[in-house]
């Protein structure tokens, strides 16, 4: 991401490189009133185990071979169903993905980033509506029905922060307090005591939607090039894993110390089995990109059949295009769809199809009008994406207009992003969103997903 065009340091993963995962301590402050995410930024120098609830990170890690996990999976295949939730960072471009190419007020507010619907596809659902060019990936899964598009999601008095409207996403609730993720809180629910492999992100540190209070979850780098960093070399650092391996069997009456000794154990049987999955093959062909290596390795880990649930990851580059939007936003999207593309053909190959569902969702869009930079600034609703074989394929709620904005002249939600969950909850993971999402009971339920 070129830092001229998002906001001075407000990804939060930059402030947070020391940071420890653990499960369970909340999401401590970073500014009055604002918690930080749970385990970002944890180093190979750094494995915590918290005493209030395990969390295994390993950063780097390659596969977590099915041996160690036995009991886990055992509870894993009740459900085998996986939800994948990719994070456009920056909060993106709602009406560039979705150009309102058929709304004349938008090539007013929009002379020089307008898309020019001379070379963009119409929104089948909406024909007012057009994708931009570099959305051709998302465009054909759509075009096959595996994309359910909601193009106006956000929430009631949105708030224009990076840092607050991504944590009201992340868990669920318009609660700047959280201390738990909403995918965390459904792991508490329904997770293994024993299986951190249930909650996956993909990026090196823990997502903080899947920040749990009680049940281990993983954070990792990537699938491959696995590597556990020692202060000691050869001979002594063979020595050193075999403690681990012995520490790691000890039996205590602290819950605590029984926690952290096996969270040891565990790690160090994944670094005596990963021979045979430092490199994978897909069967078919990725793009050059983090994102797509990502999924790659994702789908060579629901291929061997890893008792993965709930998995984070983030696309490629930043959407917080305050200046130079078209080049950029192109770029990052073309990318990301790309990716999703392919992700879908690998399930598909694999016959994994009708397992795994996709939310792709941003912080908040940008507003209407552009600004004297050649980008955008902070806006309200934005758009998310349900992706897969069962995806319902419908658009849920309707696109308001540019004419009727609200008090900050930005686009007016039509779908609140706590009932997408409460409807992935129910439709696809088959657990209630009441104890889940705070006022659920309250809250619509679009259908998202297939019957």
């Amino acid at each position: 991401m070129n830092q001229h065009n998002c906001c001075n340091n407000y990804t939060r993963s930059k402030l947070l490189q020391g940071a420890a995962a653990q499960a369970g301590q909340g999401l401590p402050a970073i500014e009055p009133g604002m918690p930080l995410p749970a385990g970002t930024g944890l180093t190979r120098r750094r494995m915590l185990a918290g005493a209030a609830g395990l969390a295994l990170s390993v950063y780097g890690a390659s596969k977590l071979p099915i041996s160690i996990f036995d009991v886990g999976i055992a509870e894993a295949a009740q459900s085998n169903r996986v939800i994948v939730s990719i994070f456009l960072d920056g909060g993106a471009d709602a009406l560039s993905i979705l150009a309102p190419t058929g709304h004349p007020r938008y090539f007013d507010l929009r002379p020089n980033l307008a898309i020019n619907p001379a070379g963009a596809t119409p929104f089948s659902e909406d024909t007012s509506l057009s994708w931009h060019p570099a959305a051709a990936g998302l465009r054909t899964l759509h075009s096959e029905g595996k994309v359910t598009v909601l193009p106006a999601v956000g929430y009631d008095d949105p708030n224009q922060s990076h840092f607050t409207s991504r944590h009201f996403w992340e868990v669920g609730a318009l609660d700047t307090g959280g201390s738990t993720g909403w995918m965390g809180r459904y792991l508490d629910l329904t997770g293994s005591d024993v299986n951190p492999l249930q909650g996956l992100s993909l990026d090196g540190s823990l997502s903080p939607a899947m920040a749990t209070a009680s049940k281990p979850v993983a954070a990792v780098e990537g699938v491959t090039g696995y590597d556990l960093w020692s202060w000691v070399d050869d001979p002594v650092t063979e020595e050193l894993y075999r403690s681990f391996k012995r520490f790691g069997s000890f039996k205590s009456d602290s819950d605590a110390l029984n926690q952290a000794r096996r969270a040891i154990g565990s790690t160090n049987s994944v670094r005596e089995s990963l021979e045979g999955f430092s490199e994978f093959t897909a069967p078919v062909a990725y793009p050059d990109s983090d994102l797509a290596r990502q999924l790659s390795g994702l789908g060579a880990l629901l291929g061997a059949g890893l008792p993965l649930h709930c998995v984070s990851v983030s696309a490629d580059g930043g959407y917080d295009t305050h200046s130079d939007q078209k080049d950029d936003l192109a770029r990052n999207l073309q990318t990301t769809c790309d990716s999703i593309l392919a992700f879908q053909r690998d399930l598909e190959s694999r016959g994994l199809q009708d397992r795994v569902l996709v939310e792709m969702w941003s912080e908040f869009g940008r507003r209407p009008e552009e600004n004297g930079s050649a980008g955008t600034d902070h806006g309200a609703a934005g758009t998310a994406f349900i992706i897969g074989s069962m995806a319902e394929g419908r658009m849920v709620g309707e696109f308001p207009g540019l004419t009727q904005l609200d008090e900050d002249d930005n686009v007016r939600h039509t779908s609140d992003f706590r009932s997408m969950y409460c409807s992935l909850l129910e439709q696809w993971l088959g657990q209630e969103a009441g104890p889940i999402i705070p006022g659920a009971a309250k809250l619509a339920r679009p259908k998202l997903v297939r019957t």
